[in-house]
């Protein structure tokens, strides 16, 4: 059991969070909610052991193993991946070398009567007990089945770490994590980089295998399919619900209309009372009264409301041109880089207004399909766009092409058109970039803000055909919900890659699969695909 007391972060003198206390139980799965800037990620660090509180402190059992994944790595090394993974078991290896190395020095000293000696035979001893105790694991056997699980191939085990992109980095050192065992696995978005056979994979795992996690996901269904407790960061303090994702905002919202009657009958209350002192005030046989009811109101504990967003922002894409009937036509595409074959005799069509998703492994050719559509590299075969076509793409690098010079809303305003351009500063608020916010300039944004601004600039341009590579990344669950509804309003046609499937529900008519070097086409939801092609088998790849 693992305990958080009365932890206190300051910031330039305001509070960020403070006196915040709860216990993490040995089989909880907790999601750890709140709007963006509330504390997560900093309360997440303290828990790991990466920042320290200002007041406060985490209490953890000897020899409990908290194991972290954050939401950035900036990690190098020169090793292979099934190395790298096999660094969850270093302290075991470690153990072992120096049992040898001792073992050894017994082998070849003969002052058997010295105090070294003895000394040196109890700390074999000591280390052997340990060793020993260790439950017996085949090792490569249990790296092979977390990186096969997090969607590795075996000719994957043997290239360097730094052939992988930094997703792919991300899920090694994920891997290690898992490999480890921990009491608890601190995990901020850790399905940002990983596709949905890897989600699944990784969901079956916390539910089944794993102890205590603490999550931050901004992926509703991950986070509903794993977590039976909710703990919300907002306004400095936290709520604790024995409660799944969607039942928790059930109960918060009760909570909020509890709420707001109590702080409704307090402000009667308290006018009532303000009624009485401004009547009687200076009335010699109402003086005591007077004072009491002063006093008592100065010390009243006014009721807070939670903080929640009232927008009702709708962001309408502008109309879009009319393309031909086919926006995108393949036929018999082939693409191999060097000896490695990406997809062979690949065709198909996508009809004009269809919404359909790009799903598979990682590495099996979307993005790369993506490029030979918009004729960024060479093929075998033919691909192309239709008559008119007029696209907007948003690719994992559309946030360096932004213009750093520009605030970010004069970014959003050189290409909102009719009705957008009096919605601008709704629209960014939407995307966490309200009030004086938007006066800032590109340059002085973080990777992440920059990619939501991109995301923005993109979904005002009048185009015919979308085309979106995991485009909620760096979303939260409201600007989700925002771009899905524009999306599913949107008279365009749509081209989707992305591995959360809450978001692809109901927006996908159609998918179109990659897996070893094929593309085949499914009509039918990305729902009905999953549960057709039975994806929970990778429970089958068991840890």
């Amino acid at each position: 059991m693992i305990s958080v007391d009365g932890l206190c972060v300051e910031f330039n003198g305001d509070s960020l969070f403070k006196d915040v206390s709860f216990v993490v139980n040995e089989t909880d799965k907790i999601a750890l909610m709140g709007k963006n800037g509330a504390g997560k990620s900093t309360m997440m660090k303290i828990i790991a052991g990466e920042q320290k509180a200002n007041r406060g402190k985490v209490n953890v059992p000897k020899e409990a193993v908290i194991a972290y994944l954050p939401q950035h790595l900036l990690t190098e090394d020169d090793c292979t991946v099934f190395e790298e993974a096999a660094k969850a078991f270093k302290e075991v290896f470690n153990l072992k070398s120096e049992m040898d190395e001792l073992n050894k020095q017994l082998e070849t000293r003969t002052d058997y009567e010295s105090d070294s000696y003895m000394s040196l035979i109890e700390k074999v001893s000591d280390l052997g007990e340990k060793y020993y105790a260790i439950e017996e694991v085949n090792y490569d056997a249990e790296v092979e089945k977390a990186l096969m699980g997090l969607g590795f191939k075996r000719s994957d085990f043997t290239k360097q770490t730094t052939e992988f992109s930094g997703g792919l980095r991300m899920r090694i050192e994920l891997a290690k994590i898992l490999l480890q065992k921990p009491d608890l696995i601190l995990l901020d978005e850790p399905t940002n980089h990983i596709d949905i056979e890897s989600v699944i994979w990784l969901e079956h795992f916390l539910v089944n295998k794993a102890k205590a996690v603490i999550v931050i996901s901004h992926d509703r269904a991950f986070i509903d399919n794993i977590t039976n407790r909710t703990i919300e960061v907002t306004m400095g303090r936290i709520y604790d619900y024995k409660a799944s994702y969607s039942h928790y905002l059930q109960l918060r919202e009760d909570r909020r209309s509890h709420q707001i009657k109590a702080y409704q009958e307090q402000q009667k209350f308290i006018a009532d009372n303000q009624t009485f002192i401004d009547r009687f005030k200076g009335t010699y046989s109402k003086t005591n009264q007077v004072n009491s009811r002063e006093k008592m109101l100065e010390k009243l504990e006014i009721i807070e409301i939670d903080e929640v967003d009232t927008s009702a922002l709708k962001l309408k894409f502008p109309p879009s041109p009319r393309s031909g009937d086919y926006p995108v036509s393949v036929d018999n595409l082939s693409k191999s880089y060097g000896e490695k074959e990406v997809f062979k005799n690949a065709s198909f069509s996508i009809s004009r207004g269809e919404k359909v998703s790009f799903v598979g492994r990682n590495g099996e050719g979307k993005s790369t399909m993506i490029k030979a559509i918009l004729n960024e590299i060479d093929f075998e075969g033919n691909c192309g766009l239709g008559h008119n076509v007029k696209v907007g793409y948003f690719a994992q690098n559309q946030a360096a092409l932004l213009d750093p010079s520009l605030t970010i809303f004069q970014t959003i305003d050189e290409v909102a058109e009719g009705e957008v351009r009096t919605q601008v500063k709704n629209i960014l608020g939407a995307f966490m970039f309200g009030g004086e916010d938007s006066d800032k300039k590109v340059n002085v944004l973080s990777g992440g803000e920059k990619t939501r601004l991109a995301m923005v600039k993109l979904l005002l341009e009048p185009v015919n055909l979308l085309i979106l590579d995991e485009p909620t990344n760096h979303l939260d669950l409201k600007s989700k919900d925002v771009l899905k509804e524009a999306l599913m309003s949107y008279d365009g046609t749509l081209i989707l890659v992305s591995h959360d499937r809450d978001f692809l529900r109901g927006l996908s008519q159609k998918v179109f699969e990659f897996k070893e070097g094929r593309v085949i086409e499914h009509f039918e939801t990305i729902d009905a695909f999953l549960e057709r092609n039975r994806i929970d088998s990778l429970k089958e790849i068991d840890l």
